[in-house]
């Protein structure tokens, strides 16, 4: 995999190679820290208060790639993603959810999720730019409706 400008938003990482459907691709690593600490930190530009590179772990540890981090910090989201985000054991693999071609921009669904009620001034506060026919339009996770 090779990081470079994205047609998406900023830099991305893309395929040099062919990836098959199900293979580990990179492992999402940086300083493991509390959230309490990583409230703490943020934001960390605070032009773009909502760009981090944050990954939730469970409900007290996130790993802030920004210390310690590699090129999967750079992998853009999608609503149409190639990638998944697997936890095995406190780790987060980016792993292929099908067959990736060499030359195209991996990519996997962020869902963010903010307890807020979702407005539309929230959702702008984190648009999406990756163009897929199912574009939610945010980073946000769709929040679950109530069953009756």
């Amino acid at each position: 995999m090779q990081v470079r400008r994205s047609g998406v938003h900023g830099k991305g990482v893309f395929a040099v190679q062919d990836i098959p459907e199900g293979e580990i691709i990179i492992e999402y690593v940086g300083e493991i820290i509390t959230w309490k600490e990583a409230q703490r930190r943020h934001p960390h530009d605070p032009k773009d208060p909502n760009h981090t590179f944050y990954f939730h772990v469970d409900e007290k540890r996130v790993i802030d790639a920004k210390n310690g981090g590699n090129s999967s910090r750079w992998i853009n989201h999608s609503c149409a993603p190639n990638c998944e985000a697997d936890e095995q054991e406190g780790r987060i693999f980016i792993k292929a959810l099908r067959n990736i071609r060499a030359g195209e921009e991996l990519n996997y669904d962020y869902g963010l999720i903010i307890d807020e009620r979702y407005t539309p001034a929230l959702k702008a506060q984190y648009p999406c730019w990756c163009g897929a026919k199912t574009c939610r339009g945010t980073l946000l996770a769709p929040k679950r409706r109530p069953s009756r």
